[in-house]
């Protein structure tokens, strides 16, 4: 459905107070754009992503419930970036050489630190892929160039970890999801400190990649490979509870 299509039908509700949260915060969706154009390729154009997340806006001001206890801005920057993440996906740019790579690189930093017992090096997980180091960096970077990949995307169900929730008879939905937040903020917690601090600073602080690099004294390429390989380590470590063991640590 065009955006058009939808703002008439938004319209035709006559819901005075949407109208009001979606103008008053239709700034926040090209601040959310912007942040997010600086992982993706230049094909990606920045009004597309812009009209992506007006649509989550739209979602967010019709759906939203205060008695939720999240604020509306926090509730609608994950609309926002829900549908932005929904349009990139539906263009099917990332060649599958890249998805394969990734998934290559993750299940190689797991038998790197289930054999160790410790935390991956760079040149290991190089090694245990059969690449220079070199090449490994550069799978890093592509993983980080060619896709939208992020925590958003490590959660048991491959949507956003917060997220709107339908009333469930089953009682163990709930648990479960609370399980697997404790897992994976354990193994946040349990990453190398600059790859924690990157996701730290990217997340929580919204720096973007060359904001980072300036703190880290690095370059934005470089901050670009540990992001990829925080998310990639996490994968792995997560692989077990991804595949349906609850009980994964």
């Amino acid at each position: 459905m065009t955006l058009a299509r939808r703002l008439g039908i938004y319209h035709q509700t006559g819901r005075g107070s949407a109208h009001q949260l979606v103008e008053q915060h239709a700034p926040l969706v090209k601040k959310i754009a912007l942040h997010m154009m600086a992982r993706l390729p230049d094909s990606v154009q920045l009004d597309d992503l812009i009209q992506a997340g007006m649509v989550g806006l739209l979602e967010a001001a019709a759906k939203y419930q205060s008695d939720r206890g999240a604020s509306f801005e926090t509730y609608a920057g994950i609309r926002i970036r829900g549908a932005i993440v929904d349009e990139i996906r539906k263009g099917d740019w990332v060649p599958r050489s890249v998805h394969r790579n990734a998934r290559r690189v993750s299940a190689a930093i797991k038998a790197v630190e289930d054999r160790e017992g410790r935390e991956a090096q760079d040149q290991e997980v190089a090694d245990e892929l059969g690449m220079t180091l070199s090449e490994y960096h550069s799978c890093l970077s592509d993983a980080s160039s060619g896709r939208l990949f992020s925590l958003d995307e490590l959660n048991e169900t491959g949507e956003l970890p917060i997220q709107e929730q339908e009333a469930s008879d089953n009682p163990l939905d709930d648990v479960s999801g609370a399980a697997f937040r404790q897992n994976l903020a354990a193994a946040i917690n349990d990453l190398p400190e600059r790859e924690k601090l990157v996701l730290g600073l990217y997340y929580q602080e919204e720096l973007n990649l060359k904001e980072i690099g300036a703190v880290l004294g690095v370059s934005e390429s470089r901050v670009s490979q540990i992001h990829s390989q925080a998310a990639l380590r996490l994968r792995g470590r997560l692989a077990d509870w991804q595949a349906g063991d609850g009980n994964a640590s």
